[in-house]
């Protein structure tokens, strides 16, 4: 009954009048028509409540159990525009919508920041008294600024190094680095991998600063050309490629008191990975991830914060592939000596509770449900929250764990794609959500009767608009017969079964992305949208190597990239030449970067497929790309000549058939033009033709209007060889 109903939904937004998509909507079209909403939502701390803003941001709005949910303004930025007046008098500050990064410090005042001609303030809004008052105050022109909890030290970055700005404006200087290739507190460590989105940490003392140094100096330089200028430049930057010297990092703790400086005694080799850095609530210790550079043995070491001695290694992790932590350590409130430490050691990234001396105390995964999204503890520290992704990663939900017990509770239900929260008492859940026929849905649950209060159901944005495309979710099995895997088919406007229609495959296929899911539109990109209107059968499938399924089903693409991953595209291949109104004679893939890998080894390895395919920055040789990602799947090219030399597309050239077009940034700094220009030299050097386009400004995505002059180009490429 409920596909019927999808399937009629669906249907029914063909009616007479709507239109298509313009070319410009591929990329604007997604704040266009976005279901109506409610935004930046938070719970209020210790009271049944939440707030968010007006869709306009304009106004603060309240939300709670007494008043059965209903809305009432709290604030509005002209009053806080006030009450920025009358505490800062010395700066210009305009506001032009309510600040979004607003938190709540208690049921009383709000905390934010905010930027004027001359300073960043950190504020505190009184609600009662509608009074500001100015935590924290430094100069606009400060870079990466990470303020301590009492907000009287900010550290930023001066170039490569390090300073502190106090509350009373005097300045520390922690580092003086003056060699090229060292850098201090940037969290451009070990290329973001890891989970890495910071390279400073206050301690909960506030009083010390432990931060990255980073010596790239001995990394081969890598030059990107510059347009710019009559005459060209280059821009170098530090490209450490597969097999090739990497860089070397530390990690040190800067004292504000003494002014002295300690280095974390992580030691040999150099060439390791220091991740998930974690503070013990104590400011007595500090926690690493330390990880070979094969990727395959992680360590978590605890080290003194006083003298950065080693104490001890916690535990090990051990795989025949590779280990790749992502998340730092959670302690648990209330329990200064327990932490929660997230895995897929055991088959599915999942929760795992120890405490401070390595003992594990408990498993709290939960049967195949994949971790994305640790939400915290309640207030006493007994339960904790997270999204996890289930239904063979199709759908993401809210579940709350016993640290005790270990029981694992599901808070939400309805199939689909679940943004939820808990309150802070436990007994509501603040749920958004989304299907494939529900665009979006935010309502209050009841945990005690288990109710629920509609705040807001959006109606079909595209109704007496746009002519949706029909879309659908489909299951395959794998090729090696035991996985499902997930596809998406759209289908042209106005499809007629008895007709034959081109194919557009959309696919990615690599690691920590995921393609189709279970919310609005199936999660399908505005393009696919066009390209079903402009007549397409649009297919995606995602292939094992993909996200949120679990370590096996991850782990089996391991020095061999794109094999198992076209072995599974096959499938959905096969599945679309066996339909009686697709015309196989005439199909195209699009992917990029890992997809514009994929793309080109479909046009070269499997070569009677697709008649056209575009493949935009794509990664030609994986001895060429970076070391971090690189030896993570495929090792170095010493340890694996022979999966290098598998997966490389410049011995295969000579073997392309069809129409490729190549689309790269010049300024990618993450697949590099090499990638492609050394393709397009061997397919030359093979009498081959091949397509090539170039923007000169962009680096590994073409992002802004320049972003719908691509997709019109990609859009006329396979107009021109797929339609007759």
């Amino acid at each position: 009954m409920r596909k019927l109903l999808i399937l009629f939904l669906l249907s029914s937004s063909m009616a007479y009048g709507q239109r298509n998509f313009s070319i410009d909507e591929t990329v604007f079209g997604p704040g266009k028509f976005a279901p109506k909403t409610i935004y930046v939502s938070k719970w209020i701390k210790n009271v049944d409540a939440f707030s968010s803003l007006d869709s306009t941001y304009q106004n603060l709005l309240v939300r709670d159990a007494k008043n059965n949910w209903q809305a009432k303004q709290l604030i509005s930025k002209s009053d806080l525009q006030n009450a920025l007046a009358k505490a800062i008098s010395t700066d210009k500050i305009e506001l032009r919508r309510f600040p979004s990064d607003y938190q709540w410090i208690d049921v009383n005042n709000i905390a934010f920041q905010i930027e004027g001609e001359k300073n960043k303030y950190q504020i505190k809004y009184d609600l009662s008294k509608k009074q500001v008052t100015v935590l924290n105050t430094v100069p606009s022109e400060l870079a990466n600024t990470m303020s301590n909890a009492s907000q009287n030290k900010t550290a930023y970055l001066n170039g490569n190094n390090i300073e502190i700005i106090d509350a009373t404006g005097n300045k520390i200087v922690v580092t003086k680095d003056t060699v090229d290739g060292i850098v201090n507190g940037s969290e451009v460590v070990h290329r973001n991998e890891f989970g890495i989105d910071q390279g400073m940490w206050w301690s909960a003392n506030d009083k010390l600063l432990l931060y990255y140094r980073k010596d790239e100096s001995m990394v081969t330089k890598y030059p990107l050309p510059q347009w710019d200028s009559r005459v060209a430049t280059v821009k170098d930057i530090r490209y450490p490629m597969a097999g090739m010297k990497s860089e070397e990092v530390t990690l040190n703790i800067f004292n504000t008191e003494t002014g002295e400086t300690i280095r974390l005694q992580t030691g040999e080799p150099k060439e390791q990975y220091l991740t998930i850095v974690t503070w013990d609530p104590s400011s007595e210790f500090v926690y690493v991830g330390v990880l070979n550079r094969g990727q395959d043995h992680l360590k978590l070491n605890k080290y003194n914060a006083n003298t950065g001695a080693f104490i001890s290694t916690l535990f090990e992790e051990q795989s025949t592939t590779w280990v790749e932590p992502q998340h730092t350590l959670a302690f648990v409130p209330n329990k200064a000596n327990q932490f929660l430490y997230q895995t897929d050691k055991d088959g599915f990234n999942q929760l795992f509770l120890y405490d401070t001396q390595g003992k594990l105390i408990r498993k709290l995964g939960y049967q195949d449900v994949v971790v994305t999204d640790f939400q915290g503890f309640n207030t006493k520290g007994t339960k904790a929250y997270y999204i996890g992704a289930n239904n063979n990663g199709l759908e993401r939900h809210l579940f709350e764990v016993d640290l005790q017990s270990g029981k694992t509770t599901a808070l939400t239900h309805t199939a689909g794609t679940h943004n939820a929260s808990i309150s802070t008492s436990g007994n509501y859940v603040l749920d958004q959500y989304s299907n494939l026929s529900v665009p979006n849905k935010v309502q209050v649950i009841n945990r005690k009767g288990n109710q629920s209060s509609t705040i807001l159901e959006a109606g079909n944005p595209f109704t007496g608009k746009i002519a949706l495309p029909k879309i659908e979710l489909k299951s395959f099995t794998s090729a090696d017969g035991k996985t499902p895997l997930n596809a998406r088919i759209l289908y042209p406007n106005n499809f007629d079964p008895t007709k034959k229609y081109p194919v557009m495959v959309y696919l990615y296929g690599g690691s920590h992305a995921q393609l189709v899911t279970d919310k609005w539109l199936g999660a399908a990109g505005y393009f696919d949208l066009y390209m079903a209107q402009q007549g397409y059968i649009v297919f995606t499938l995602d292939n094992r190597g993909s996200d949120a399924r679990g370590r096996d089903f991850t782990r089996v693409t391991h020095r061999n990239l794109g094999e198992a991953e076209m072995a599974d595209q096959l499938v959905g291949i096969n599945y679309l030449k066996s339909l009686a109104y697709v015309d196989s004679e005439n199909m195209g893939i699009f992917g990029w970067s890992f997809g514009g890998f994929m793309s080109s080894s479909f046009m070269t390895k499997h070569n009677d497929i697709f008649k056209a395919a575009v493949a935009g920055g794509p990664v030609i040789d994986w001895k060429y790309y970076e070391i971090m990602y690189g030896e993570r799947y495929m090792d170095t090219p010493e340890e694996n000549p022979e999966g290098y030399e598998k997966t490389s597309m410049l011995n295969k050239a000579d073997q392309l058939k069809g129409h490729l077009l190549i689309i790269h940034g010049a300024q990618d700094p993450v697949v590099v033009q090499q990638h492609s220009m050394e393709f397009v030299q061997k397919c030359i050097e093979a009498g081959k033709q091949v397509d090539y386009f170039l923007y000169p400004t962009h680096e590994h995505n073409v992002m802004g209007k320049d972003r719908i002059h691509m997709y019109d180009k990609i859009a006329k490429y396979f107009d021109q060889y797929l339609k007759k």
